[in-house]
């Protein structure tokens, strides 16, 4: 979620077009009557067709949390580690379900992006490192974020993944009461209480040996997913290039929930198992 300072510029471009289109939707939707307005698909490049002049002296105020993203990012030569078309993935998705429930692990630089693409909704970030997260509040207090901790580590994972496959981790549950030990259960109330339409795991860090791994996050993540009391949750992971991301993601979320993979990104539609209790932890 931070990645190393380097200007991107049609990933920047991007950027500003998602921002701008969600700022022309805003105003034209504001002005035109009820019966007029209709949800409209955002593009492969998020920017709307503008047929119609504005007549600006009935123009709705741009919202203060979309007008600080669209300054940040127009200025900033710091971009998001997705790319262009993993961050297309999700902004579709979110374009369709927005405003809404959307659960991230990870706190970085796509953040302020995250929570405006899901403007009027909830957004939450869980973050390891605490001294980050006091650094992007002081910049962006409007982000609510929360520190988590991890007691896992990338070289346990082959023994997480042995240990998933019981049936203690693969029984229907709420994680913060599951014996499983994959399941987080340290987690904000916050966290377990609400029903997530999105949840992003692209955190805690996992490129090294001794750092936490996602096995942990990407299994709360479909536990959650299946635990809610009705409907759908889409699941994103990101890095998948890596084994754990990979391997995990195709247990735990299950290939057969998998909708399709961008890059390094994977994105995962799991229903409720809550009305099925039969209901196989995978697909088969």
């Amino acid at each position: 979620m931070r990645p190393k300072s380097h200007p991107i510029l049609n990933l920047k471009f991007l950027l500003l077009g998602i921002f701008t289109a969600f700022f022309l939707l805003f105003v034209l939707r504001s002005n035109f009557p009820t019966s007029m307005q209709s949800e409209s698909p955002i593009s492969q490049t998020f920017i709307p067709k503008v047929t119609k002049a504005v007549n600006c002296s009935t123009c709705t105020k741009i919202p203060p949390s979309l007008a600080q993203a669209l300054i940040h990012y127009s200025t900033s030569t710091i971009t998001p580690q997705q790319t262009q078309k993993e961050i297309s993935v999700s902004a579709r998705v979110l374009e369709k379900k927005s405003p809404c429930n959307f659960l991230v692990f990870g706190l970085g630089h796509d953040s302020l992006m995250w929570n405006t693409l899901n403007y009027g909704g909830r957004t939450i970030f869980l973050e390891e490192d605490e001294s980050w997260i006091q650094q992007i509040r002081r910049r962006f207090p409007m982000l609510e974020s929360y520190h988590v901790t991890y007691d896992s580590k990338v070289n346990q994972a082959n023994n997480l993944m042995d240990v998933g496959r019981g049936p203690e981790c693969t029984a229907l549950s709420d994680p913060r009461y599951s014996m499983c030990q994959l399941a987080l259960k340290g987690l904000p109330s916050e966290v377990y209480e609400t029903k997530w339409d999105l949840i992003m795991v692209d955190a805690p860090t996992g490129y090294y040996e001794e750092a936490p791994g996602r096995m942990t996050a990407i299994y709360t993540a479909g536990m959650m997913a299946r635990n809610r009391e009705d409907g759908e949750t889409d699941v994103f992971v990101h890095d998948v290039n890596r084994e754990v991301e990979d391997k995990f993601s195709k247990a735990f979320l299950c290939e057969g929930y998998m909708k399709k993979q961008v890059g390094r990104l994977r994105h995962f539609t799991i229903p409720s198992h809550r009305d099925d209790l039969e209901k196989p932890f995978c697909p088969q």
